[in-house]
């Protein structure tokens, strides 16, 4: 590893991974992540543990009488966020976010009678009942090429990636600034825009400063994140980042 990688790692990753670790996002390491794509860099989403959030979120309630989704609906419901063809970067973008905030509707036979039913990825009124996911260096490939691009950190909610955060380092000028452009930069076709259509939020950080803004968003327009309770937070997460700097470093 480089200098100014292992730098990056001591100083903004590691702290953040393990400040996500206390949010209540379970670690996965680089293995761990590519084992649940099934070995394959070329794919952004896990789909086991998609599959088990499916059939644990949803069912179907018909005449007063509560139903499982059959096994061919769940795997249905996961081709069909899996299998989205790229068509360009807002087009595809839009068709996931319908999936993710409408759900996916699924015909099936419930006492004879055919009817469709939806069916949802994230439970929205109940976060307890989502499982949450942080991975770092996650590598994925190319769009036609075998070359593989590594995002620093990605959040993922019930198998999902919806969040991606690049981590500079604080000697680093306009260290914010050159954590946007490589976002930006990974969104163009010939790199990896598919997990871009997916994620809803990016994020820049360098150790206590941070920026966020949303695919296609230009740079300018990426702003500072601002709590409406800033005491209360600001309290709740100098306890959890000082936990975290002091396990970074034994």
């Amino acid at each position: 590893m480089a200098a100014h990688e292992y730098l990056e790692d001591l100083s903004s990753l590691l702290p953040a991974v393990t400040l996500l670790h206390k949010l209540g996002y379970d670690y996965l390491s680089p293995s761990d992540n590519l084992a649940l794509r099934g070995g394959k860099t070329s794919k952004i989403i896990l789909e086991s543990v998609l599959k088990d959030q499916l059939k644990k979120l949803n069912s179907i309630n018909f005449k007063g009488q509560e139903y499982a989704f059959s096994d061919n609906n769940i795997q249905k419901a996961v081709q069909a966020l899996v299998d989205i063809p790229f068509d360009s970067l807002m087009k595809t973008s839009e068709d996931v976010y319908d999936l993710l905030t409408l759900g996916k509707g699924l015909e099936q036979v419930i006492d004879g009678n055919k009817k469709s039913f939806s069916l949802d990825y994230i439970d929205w009124k109940n976060p307890e009942n989502n499982v949450y996911h942080v991975a770092d260096e996650f590598v994925i490939e190319r769009r036609h090429s075998k070359q593989t691009r590594r995002p620093d950190i990605v959040l993922f909610v019930n198998g999902i990636p919806l969040v991606m955060i690049e981590c500079k380092r604080p000697d680093l000028k306009n260290a914010l600034k050159k954590g946007i452009e490589q976002q930006r930069a990974n969104q163009e076709n010939d790199e990896i825009p598919e997990l871009f259509t997916v994620a809803q939020l990016l994020l820049s950080i360098c150790q206590n400063q941070a920026k966020y803004g949303v695919t296609g968003a230009e740079a300018q327009f990426w702003a500072i994140w601002k709590e409406e309770d800033s005491q209360t937070q600001e309290q709740f997460l100098h306890d959890l980042i000082n936990n975290a700097i002091r396990c970074a470093k034994l």
